[in-house]
């Protein structure tokens, strides 16, 4: 196996563990990686049907569910039935929701900030052009 095999498994290491690890976010305290990507999901469009949610996240509308009733009990988001069809509910964020989908905002600008300072123009334009073709193996 070549070098950048084994620097590729290590970089998808790292992600997993960073995917795994609950942060604070926020007024949000501590939360796991599907709640602050459920908030980031909906705070980019307001308000949301739950359905357009769980394909947005490529989950089920159950697992959807359940990640909208914890931020729901930490208060986080607004669950609303839609006045022209009461069987649909619409999700959108609470203030506190949105203090956390803000500090998440901050915190990957200042990722990325931080990452593009370690490289010149060339290398980021060389990066991301991997990336993306990196990504588009790993698509099912």
């Amino acid at each position: 196996m070549s070098t950048g095999s084994h620097a590729i498994g290590r970089l998808i290491l790292q992600l997993r563990r960073l995917e795994r690890q609950p942060r604070t976010f926020g007024e949000g305290g501590a939360l796991t990686p599907s709640e602050i990507h459920t908030i980031d999901a909906i705070g980019s469009e307001g308000s949301m049907l739950m359905s357009e949610l769980a394909k947005r996240l490529g989950v089920t509308k159950g697992a959807v569910t359940q990640v909208i009733a914890r931020l729901h009990e930490k208060e986080l988001v607004d669950r609303v039935h839609d006045p022209d069809d009461f069987r649909v509910i619409l999700v959108s964020l609470s203030e506190k929701g949105k203090s956390s989908f803000q500090a998440h905002r901050e915190l990957h600008e200042k990722f990325y900030q931080d990452l593009y300072a370690q490289f010149d123009p060339k290398e980021i334009e060389i990066f991301e052009a991997c990336v993306d073709k990196l990504v588009a193996y790993l698509q099912p």
